[in-house]
Parts: C-alpha cells; sequence; structure tokens
C-alpha cells in the first residue's frame, strides 16, 4: 500500500516516511527538524535500526555531574509524581544521570538504553533531544516521528545545551523526557531554567578554586612568618600607584597567569618607575594547579592583600569571585631570613621559582631585571587558574578586535568595500582565511530575495599562499549539506569546530577538498549577514595549522562583527539603491541627446556627486532664425527633491523657450515659478511639510546664440559665468551681469550681448566643476583657464575631455554639468532680405523675388507654399503693422519666413466661419508650416514660419490640394 494512502498516519509520519523512502519533503516538517534528518541520513543513520554505542571510561562523577547534581536534586523534587524524565548528557551526548520517569516511561527509555554510559549523538543514531541539541548548539523540541530513530517516535525530548560561563564551550546537555501524549512545550523552558542554574554553579566551582588557591597562598606566605598588619592606605614611598598604572599591572599578571609557568617580567610605570612580576606555581589543597604573581617596585613601594581583623589571611580577601583573585589592600611586610621557601600547601605543593636564602618568598630576577633595593617589599597582585587566565587575554583580544572592527568597518557606503573592510580586519588575528558572499541584488542596492540564485564573492583576505576557493567575482552555488548551504537554509550561525573536509566538500569538488587538506584547514565558522531581520549573504572564517579550532566564545566573537558589518551593509545598500533611484530620475530628466541644428557645434559632460545626486542641469534649444539657446542650472542641494525640482524648472526654461523670450525675460518668469513653488511647499500641510525643502538657492545662467549675426546673447541669476575660448587660443571670462539666485525676487534681470567669431568655444559649466572644500573659487578658475589654453585646435568633445580631466576633483562632492559650443556662422548666400513697402501692391513684387530665391537655392518645389505664406504674413503686417516692414529668408536645415514690423501687435488664429469675409489666412500659414510664432525686439516684432526640407522639398500640402490651386484661391481672398 502507497505510504500516502495510510489514513493512520499523521502528516509528520508520512513525511518521515516520505523522507526515508527518498521522496521530497515540502512544509510538512520544521526546517531546521529537516536539515537534522539530512545530517543523520549523510551520517549513513538508519532510523529502523538504533545500535548501542556505550563508553566505559565515561566520567560519571566529572565537573559537569558535581555542578548539576544540586539542581537535578531541586527539578527531582519540583517534578516528582509528574510522568517526565531528566537526562544529563556530557559534550559527547553520553547519558551520566537519569532522575524521576513513571513505570511506562522509565521502560521506554530502557529500551532506546536511555543508560549512563551510553552515547546519543546525532553521529550515532540521528535526530534526537541529547544530540541533536549540541549538534545545533541551542534548545531544542523534538517531538514524536521528528526523532529519526523509529524506536524513539513515541517520545517528546526537550534539550538544552549547558555551556561553560568563562569559554562559552559546551560541556553538556540537560534533556527532558515524556511520552508524547503527556507533552507540553513548556517543558523545554524548563530545561532552559534549569541549564541556567547549572552554569552558575559551574562558575563557582572557578570562583571556589580561586579562594581556594588564594587561601593556601597566604597560608604559605603566614607559616613562612610574613605577617604583617594591616593598613587601610597604600604605603607609597615614591608618590601613588596610579590607576592606569594599576590596570597595566593587572593586565599583564593576567599574561603570566596564563602562560602556566614561573617567569619574571619588568612593567614599565609612570614617572620612570618601574615594577618587577614574579609568578609562581602554586596548588591548593585539591591539587588544582594555579598561578600566583607578585610585584616588586623599584623604589620599595609594595602592596599586599587585606588579612581581615582576625588575622586569617584569606578571609577577607577571597570573598570575591573570578575568573581572578586580586590583592584588595596594601600591608607592609617584613620577612626575616631564612633557608627553606615555604611556598604553596599539602603535599603536591609546586614551587618552580629558585631557592634563594635572603627570603622564602624571593624569586631569582631574570638576567638586567631591576631588583628593589629591599627585596623583601612586595605584594601579591593576582591569583588564578593558567585556563582562566587564558580566557582573559583572549577576552582583552577580543575586545580589543570589536574596538578595531568599530572604526574600520564601515568607512564608506560603499557594500563592497564594507565587506572587505571586515575580512581584512578579521585577518590575521581571528582567522587565515575569511570570504563574505552576496547576492546579486544586495550588490544592485535592491533586496536580496532568493538566495537559491546564487552568492556572489565581494571580498576576501587571506595569510595561505596560493589558496582561493573562489576568486572575488565568482558565482557560488551552496549545496544544501555544505555549511554555506545550512546557514542560509536556516538563517543561523554554523561551527564546525573540527572540519570534516570529505564530509560536505570533496563529493562536490574533490579538487577544492584537495586545496584545503594541503593548506591544513581545520576548523571554520560560518555566519550569517543579517539586518532587518533579512539575510544578505553569509561571511565564512577559516583556520589553519598556525591556530587553535574555533570555540563558542569566537563564534559569538564572529556574530558581532558579522553582525556590525551586516548594518553597515544593509546601510550601504540602501544608500546604493537610493543613489540609483535619484541617479535614474535625474538623468531621466537631462536631454539625452543633443538636438540637430547648424548654429553650433556641442559637447557636454554630466557627473554626478559620490554621495549624492543633486540639482543640475543643461539643455541645448533650438530656436526660430537658426538660433540656439544654451542653459545651465543648478539647484542647490542633494538628493530626489533636487532632481525633481531640477526636473520641473527644465522642463519650464523648455516651455518659456517656445514663447521666444529675450533672457532676461525668461529669468524673470523662471523667477517668478521658483517663488511660487517655494510658497507651494511653505504652505503645504501634513506630515510631509518638514520633508519638503524650499527651492531657494536655484542658478540659472541662459544665452541665446545667432548664427547670421554671431551675436551671443545672455543673462544669469546667481550662476558663475561663461568662459571663451577665441579663435586664437586666448581664454577670457567676459563680465556677464549677475543677479540674485532665483526665488528672491531679483529681477529686472541684466543682459549683456558678445560677439562671437566663428570658431569661438563658449564654455557654460556649474560650480562644481571648479569649486570644492579643497579649492576656492579662483583657484578653479585657473585651473580652468589652463585646461583651456590651447582648445582653439580642438573639437568641443577634446575640450570637454581636456577640462574633466584636468579640474575634476578626485572625490566630487557636487554635481558637475559642462558644456562646450563652438560657433559656427549661417553663410551670406543662405539669408535672404528684403525691404517691403507699406503698400499692398508690393506684394507681388516681393512675392516674384522669393520664387526667384528659392529657385537659387534649389527649393522650387515648395515654392507656391512659401509664396502663400509669404503673402500673409506681409498682407497683415501692411494692414495691421506699421513701417518699417522687412522680409528675410533663412536657408539651413529648415525654411524660415520672417516678417517684420515695428508694431508690438501679434495676430491671433482663429477659426472663421462660413459666412466671414477674412480671417483664415494665418489658420493656412498654420497648415502649411510646421511652426509659426512671434518674437519681439526693441523695434517692435517679428512674425515668422518655418518649412521642414525633404530632400530639397516641402512636406505634401493640406489635403493633397495643389499649391497654384490654394494660393489663387489665397489671392482671392486677401485680395
Amino acid at each position: 500500500m502507497d505510504v500516502a494512502d495510510r489514513e493512520d498516519l499523521t502528516l509528520l509520519e508520512r513525511a518521515h516516511e516520505r523522507f526515508c523512502a527518498g521522496e521530497p519533503v515540502e512544509s510538512d516538517v520544521r526546517p531546521w527538524v529537516l536539515t537534522s534528518w539530512e545530517r543523520s541520513r549523510h551520517l549513513g543513520v538508519v532510523s529502523y535500526h538504533m545500535p548501542p554505542v556505550y563508553d566505559s571510561d565515561v566520567d560519571l562523577h566529572g565537573r559537569l555531574a558535581q555542578a548539576a547534581t544540586p539542581v537535578l536534586d531541586e527539578l527531582e523534587a519540583r517534578l516528582s509524581g509528574i510522568k517526565v524524565a531528566v537526562v544529563l548528557g556530557d559534550e559527547h551526548a553520553r547519558v551520566l544521570q537519569r532522575r524521576v520517569g513513571e513505570p511506562a516511561l522509565l521502560r521506554g527509555l530502557d529500551d532506546n538504553q536511555v543508560l549512563p554510559g551510553f552515547e546519543f549523538s546525532e553521529q550515532a543514531i540521528g535526530t534526537n533531544g541529547l544530540g541533536t541539541a549540541l549538534a545545533e548548539r541551542r534548545p531544542v523540541l523534538v517531538w514524536g516521528r521528528e526523532h529519526y530513530p523509529d524506536s524513539m517516535s513515541g517520545l517528546v525530548c526537550a534539550g538544552s545545551p549547558i555551556r561553560d560561563p568563562i569559554s562559552g564551550r559546551v560541556e553538556g546537555v540537560l534533556n527532558l523526557a515524556c511520552l508524547d501524549k503527556f507533552a507540553d512545550p513548556a517543558m523545554l523552558g524548563v530545561a532552559v531554567n534549569a541549564t541556567d542554574r547549572i552554569e552558575e554553579c559551574l562558575l563557582e566551582q572557578i570562583s571556589q578554586r580561586e579562594q581556594a588557591m588564594l587561601r593556601a597562598f597566604l597560608e604559605a606566605r603566614r607559616r613562612g612568618g610574613e605577617v604583617g598588619a594591616v593598613t587601610a592606605q597604600p604605603i607609597d614611598r615614591a608618590g601613588p600607584i596610579l590607576s592606569h598604572d594599576r590596570l597595566r599591572l593587572l593586565e599583564k599578571a593576567t599574561e603570566l597567569i596564563s602562560a602556566g609557568q614561573a617567569v619574571v617580567a619588568v612593567v614599565p610605570l609612570s614617572g620612570g618607575r618601574t615594577a618587577t612580576l614574579v609568578s609562581r606555581v602554586i596548588e591548593n589543597l585539591a591539587g588544582t594547579r594555579g598561578i600566583a604573581v607578585e610585584a616588586i617596585l623599584t623604589d620599595g613601594s609594595f602592596w599586599h592583600v587585606t588579612s581581615g581583623s582576625r588575622g586569617d589571611h584569606g578571609d577577607a580577601s577571597t570573598t570575591r569571585r573570578g575568573p581572578l583573585a586580586r590583592a584588595a589592600t596594601p600591608v607592609p611586610v617584613h620577612q626575616p631570613p631564612t633557608a627553606e621557601p615555604a611556598i604553596a600547601a599539602g603535599p603536591a605543593s609546586t614551587v618552580s621559582a629558585p631557592r634563594v636564602p635572603e627570603s622564602p618568598l624571593t624569586a631569582a630576577p631574570l638576567p638586567g631585571a631591576p631588583v628593589s633595593d629591599t627585596a623583601a617589599d612586595r605584594w601579591l597582585l593576582a591569583v588564578g587558574e593558567p585556563g582562566v587566565g587564558r580566557l582573559a587575554v583572549k577576552a582583552r583580544e577580543r575586545l580589543s578586535l570589536i574596538w578595531e572592527a568599530g572604526s574600520r568597518v564601515g568607512t564608506s557606503l560603499e557594500v563592497t568595500r564594507t565587506a572587505q573592510e571586515l575580512a581584512e580586519v578579521a585577518v590575521p588575528r581571528f582567522a587565515d582565511f575569511v570570504a563574505v558572499d552576496l547576492p546579486d541584488p544586495v550588490l544592485r542596492g535592491d533586496e536580496p530575495g532568493v538566495l537559491d540564485a546564487g552568492l556572489r564573492r565581494i571580498a576576501l583576505a587571506t595569510t595561505l599562499r596560493n589558496f582561493d576557493l573562489e576568486d572575488v567575482g565568482a558565482l557560488t552555488h551552496p549545496p544544501p549539506t555544505t555549511p554555506q548551504g545550512r546557514c542560509l537554509a536556516d538563517g543561523r550561525s554554523v561551527l564546525e569546530a573540527e572540519l570534516d573536509t570529505t564530509f560536505w566538500w570533496t563529493p562536490q569538488d574533490p579538487e577544492r577538498g584537495r586545496r584545503v587538506r594541503e593548506q591544513g584547514i581545520h576548523s571554520l565558522m560560518v555566519v550569517p549577514m543579517r539586518a532587518r531581520d533579512v539575510t544578505l549573504g553569509v561571511a565564512s572564517f577559516y583556520r589553519s595549522r598556525r591556530m587553535g579550532a574555533f570555540e563558542e566564545d569566537d563564534l559569538t566573537l564572529a556574530e558581532e562583527l558579522v553582525g556590525r558589518a551586516a548594518v553597515c551593509i544593509d546601510n550601504a545598500r540602501r544608500f546604493t539603491r537610493e543613489h540609483t533611484m535619484a541617479v535614474t530620475l535625474q538623468r531621466s530628466l537631462l536631454p539625452r541627446g543633443l538636438p540637430e541644428q547648424d548654429a553650433l557645434d556641442v559637447a557636454w559632460r554630466y557627473l554626478p556627486a559620490e554621495a549624492g545626486v543633486g540639482g543640475d542641469w543643461f539643455d541645448v534649444i533650438p530656436l526660430p532664425g537658426a538660433r540656439v539657446a544654451l542653459v545651465v542650472g543648478d539647484v542647490v542641494g542633494h538628493g530626489l527633491h533636487a532632481a525633481a525640482t531640477m526636473g520641473r524648472l527644465r522642463t519650464a526654461v523648455l516651455n518659456f523657450s517656445v514663447l521666444d523670450l529675450p533672457p532676461d525675460e525668461l529669468l524673470a518668469h523662471l523667477d517668478d515659478l521658483v517663488t511660487r513653488i517655494d510658497n507651494e511647499e511653505s504652505t503645504r500641510d501634513g506630515p510631509e511639510t518638514h520633508e519638503c525643502e524650499a527651492v531657494t538657492g536655484a542658478t540659472c545662467l541662459y544665452a541665446i546664440y545667432d548664427p547670421v549675426t554671431g551675436a551671443c546673447t545672455m543673462a544669469r541669476a546667481g550662476h558663475v559665468g561663461p568662459a571663451v575660448v577665441h579663435p586664437d587660443g586666448t581664454v577670457t571670462y567676459p563680465d556677464v551681469p549677475v543677479s540674485p539666485p532665483l526665488g528672491l525676487g531679483g529681477h529686472p534681470f541684466e543682459t549683456t550681448e558678445l560677439r562671437l567669431p566663428e570658431g569661438s568655444q563658449l564654455v557654460l559649466y556649474t560650480d562644481g566643476l571648479i569649486e570644492d572644500r579643497h579649492r576656492d573659487l579662483q583657484a578653479g578658475l585657473d585651473e580652468l583657464q589652463g585646461a583651456l589654453e590651447g582648445a582653439a585646435g580642438r573639437t568641443p568633445e577634446e575640450t570637454c575631455q581636456a577640462v574633466i580631466d584636468t579640474t575634476l576633483p578626485p572625490h566630487p562632492s557636487d554635481d558637475i554639468a559642462l558644456l562646450v559650443a563652438r560657433t559656427r556662422k549661417l553663410s551670406p548666400s543662405k539669408v535672404a532680405h528684403w525691404d517691403v513697402l507699406p503698400d499692398p501692391a508690393a506684394v507681388a513684387s516681393v512675392r516674384t523675388e522669393c520664387g526667384a530665391q528659392l529657385q537659387a537655392w534649389g527649393l522650387e518645389d515648395i515654392g507656391y507654399t512659401t509664396e502663400l505664406i509669404l503673402s500673409e504674413l506681409i498682407t497683415n503686417a501692411i494692414k495691421y503693422g506699421t513701417p518699417p516692414i522687412t522680409v528675410r529668408l533663412l536657408h539651413s536645415r529648415s525654411l524660415t519666413c520672417e516678417v517684420s514690423d515695428g508694431s508690438s501687435t501679434s495676430p491671433h488664429l482663429r477659426r472663421a466661419a462660413t459666412t466671414d469675409e477674412g480671417g483664415r489666412g494665418l489658420f493656412l500659414v498654420a497648415q502649411f508650416a510646421q511652426r509659426w510664432g512671434t518674437r519681439y525686439n526693441p523695434r517692435g516684432k517679428v512674425i515668422w514660419a518655418e518649412q521642414p526640407l525633404h530632400d530639397g522639398a516641402a512636406a505634401a500640402t493640406m489635403d493633397d490640394t495643389p499649391a497654384d490651386t490654394l494660393l489663387a484661391q489665397f489671392d482671392d481672398l486677401t485680395l
């Protein structure tokens, strides 16, 4: 019968059977349980057979059992009458003790060999409360069929690892077990609370050993005749011992204790003094080996431990807890000569220092070490165990590493640089090889998305030669069974204290496994980079033979380092995303290409700031009459608001340019617009009020170049002035009157007119090119002038590149917009001009001369259309305008007809009714011309109309009506 059809099985049971049968298991199993099953299967464990693994050498009464016994006694009393069993295991998941339990439960435990000495590691039997809690290194609740062995499917186990409070190493595990029908998830909390109390007992053991060693040492000194009265203050004949000197001495004493042997060291102190530290090996009555460190000042000053009012050395000073017992209050000591040393207590006492006749506590100094004039003037500085001393040294080194990481990691808002800083901090002090892998979306500033798509190696640091698992930039896909795959799947750190390369590397990549073994890689930690509860990637730490295996404390330190780096990387990622969004917005608002025109050869550069986009913009706008407008502007500030404001101002300039306004009038309209925008922002209601910024501070330069006359008219509002490169190569900064920035009501704006010879280069730019916090304005202008000198023979593109190469700051703090335009002039042969008498009869003669000119230009195909347009425009000027009246034809990329008169009255296009005798002239002009309009000058107005040229001909006429027919109809209307 198929497994899926067996209705008597629960979902978990069916999932377990599917897994054992090699079928896929999806959402019916908790992720960490599924990972444990995969480990069990990979280790060769079978669910239907649980072979007993017994170790006769297990220490059932060791340090862990002694610390746990009072806690288990209390727990047994509390659980009396409750159908729960308590099992204590060591670091290898071997049972040390079993307490409580009702008969049915005890029979189940006996059947599964849950007895002292039997092992329940995952490697031996698979997923279970003891072994899985050790493998996961965290409290676990294994429910029924989540057990990998079939025989344990009727149990529910709550396992919690027990850690050494000093080293953080897992010393054992406490497991509560019951039948599934009596299970309660609260039992996991009971197990965790019990392990906390066991860890407190382990800490008390260390404190008790230190106290015993201190008492033994002081007793030895007392028996040697070194008895002195207690004093309340230090006796420092050469001055007080400063607080930082005390810390320096205690730090060195910790190192001597961690060395575990008798040595002599000299410590420099403030004021030119020194102290000689002498460490001695001692043992307490229980045989625990320790180190006592005494200090001697060269000037004879000394401390000693407080002995208490009862004269009993050790009572008052030994109440403080480890890891180091320190002397509390200095005491003077007199030491009579003796021939035999009397250090330590008990038959197993050990003294490694040489015997000298002066004093039972005098050690021979190292060569060159200063010795006090009164060698008996010494004090007890610290007593401790070498192992605890090494832990203290490690703790100091770890704190130093964390401090260094805080100052070195996250110095920029770049993802790759931050990752590289993390790797470089950890190597070589903490690991031999560190690699950081992130998914590609994080590098682009996006959310990490699905990590199954692979990780990109973006940073590594190593002390190993010719060893790189993947190069920087390589894309990896960690299999689920590898530590990296498990870390990504569970979102938790993975510690492989003793790395088995054949387990997770060789099957996928034998060559990689070979390289790992050759380099002596033996220990690994993989830590997830998490920020805001999102896994951004992983950091892998490897150690070779040069360093010892990773421990639990190392994992805690790695998580601290990676956690800090993850926050920095997430900030950099979000900055990258916002910067990309702002740059994208800004790029979309800037011109994507330059329009076609014949007046100027133009090149440009736009460089956003490193810290964020700003509001710089530029534009090239073709105007009627073959003229071109050049615009450069800057909105003060950075970010999306500045970019959006820039887009609004650029759009406004484009719209105002359609009206063909002179530069001063256009800036006046733009100034009014900025003022209205500022007023809207200041009066806006809602929570976004404080997030908006005023536009005040925007600047703009607007210039119009006429290729017929070579005149360039410009005005500027708070913007930096232009530079002109003359045909002979000289560079000048024209004196263009500067008006206040936009939005301050600074109009009327002043204009100036320049005459630019053909071949001149007009250079417009924003202040980011010439000014930053490391360079003043004048220095920037001098650099720009140096870059422009000799640019007469260059193209605008070459000039742009020369300017950027010379003046660009190393790290631009502001946007840079640069526009270089080389002037052209329209050939006189492309311009035709006529003066018209204010007489309707003159229209025919002008039309005839126009037709002849068009024939000379090879534009006969548009002759009738052009004559129609000119006839209407001249007739209107004669009828409604004032003298002088002139006609001008411009032949460039299009044919432009211009009729000017001395009146400022503007014509208006309207649709005439069927009964109207007139009003159709401008309508016909608008239909035949591509565009038409009016511009004003100091002497009146100009009405113009443009016709596109396509291979020498105009576009098709309206309704495909023959031009001569339309012209005849037009003549009837106008006459």
